[in-house]
């Protein structure tokens, strides 16, 4: 296939290496010495303690550059969706597909959606409305990243753990599209099942990601002693409990069980989560996307999270501490 990955970060770059070895055309967009790296020497993937390099990778930071793909993997932050979704449109031929990575509740929850609050626009991720008018639902194949992995250097993407992207059409259809993205992502080494329920299984990511992630950055805490530590412990357990009430209020079933996915988050032991780490290195935090999304579905909704609301509204303000430069970056500790 010809695949275009739309921000070769961590979770971009990690796909597009893998997508290319297994012999698919792979473009990639990324910026600044990030960019140059790959032009210069290829991207390179560090997993499992092989490294793997894609030299044959086409680079750009212009996605109006790239041309028509079959697919686009769009995996650039959420709040950064909307300064390029005219340079998405451009570049779209006939037949092309678009396959979400975000974080957190995506801006089509309620497109194509045979539920509740049906074609309710999701301001938190999608201010204006403007993704929701601009790009075309039916274009759209919804992803749940479970994988982790960092960029340990410009061009040098480090795996961490996780193969796991599930697919499905937000109609929940079995189209013979999703089908043959989900070959491809097997083929080149990852497990891509085709679920007939998307927004079940994004909702079951948001509901550790909206409240381990912010209290981790806020607490600069890892999710073993997050879950550990009894009042943050106590924390997680009331958060967790009002997340799932807004997920089941919109039609969501949750296959885990609170206390099961209490103690995955603890099993991961002393790992910083993408939102300490974006602390840390003084990045914007997909706030919004996480935490904001959750109480706006929760007001959809009805639903009460006094706990969700505390944790969203101390993490907002970081976010805008970091965004502001009025954040001290961390720094390593002395040998």
């Amino acid at each position: 296939m010809r695949v275009c990955v739309v921000g070769a970060g961590s979770i971009g770059g990690f796909l597009a290496v893998k997508l290319a070895q297994s012999g698919n055309d792979v473009t990639v967009t990324a910026r600044g010495k990030h960019l140059e790296a790959i032009k210069k020497n290829g991207l390179l993937l560090r997993m499992g303690g092989e490294e793997l390099l894609a030299s044959n990778l086409k680079a750009t930071d212009k996605l109006r550059d790239v041309g028509e793909h079959d697919v686009f993997f769009l995996a650039v932050k959420a709040h950064q969706v909307e300064p390029i979704v005219d340079d998405i449109s451009a570049v779209l031929g006939e037949k092309s597909c678009i396959v979400t990575l975000q974080n957190g509740i995506p801006w089509w929850y309620f497109q194509e959606f045979n539920g509740p609050f049906s074609g309710t626009v999701v301001h938190s991720v999608d201010p204006d409305g403007c993704l929701f008018k601009k790009i075309d639902p039916k274009r759209i194949i919804g992803c749940v990243v479970y994988p982790a992995a960092q960029i340990e250097a410009p061009g040098v993407i480090r795996h961490d753990e996780g193969i796991r992207f599930p697919i499905g059409e937000l109609d929940g259809s079995s189209s013979e599209r999703v089908q043959a993205i989900s070959n491809m992502l097997v083929e080149a080494g990852f497990k891509s099942p085709i679920l007939p329920d998307i927004r079940s299984e994004l909702f079951l990511k948001v509901w550790g990601s909206a409240c381990f992630n912010p209290v981790s950055a806020l607490t600069h805490a890892t999710l073993e002693d997050l879950c550990t530590y009894p009042l943050t412990r106590e924390l997680s357990i009331n958060a967790l409990t009002e997340i799932q009430a807004v997920g089941e209020k919109l039609g969501a079933s949750f296959r885990v069980p609170l206390q099961r996915r209490l103690d995955g988050a603890k099993a991961v032991g002393q790992h910083k989560t993408s939102t300490l780490q974006d602390v840390e290195n003084g990045r914007e935090m997909e706030i919004d996307a996480i935490g904001g999304a959750v109480v706006e579905l929760a007001k959809i909704a009805g639903v009460e999270i006094p706990h969700v609301e505390t944790i969203y509204a101390l993490s907002k303000l970081l976010n805008e501490n970091v965004r502001d430069g009025n954040m001290i970056r961390s720094q390593p500790k002395a040998a």
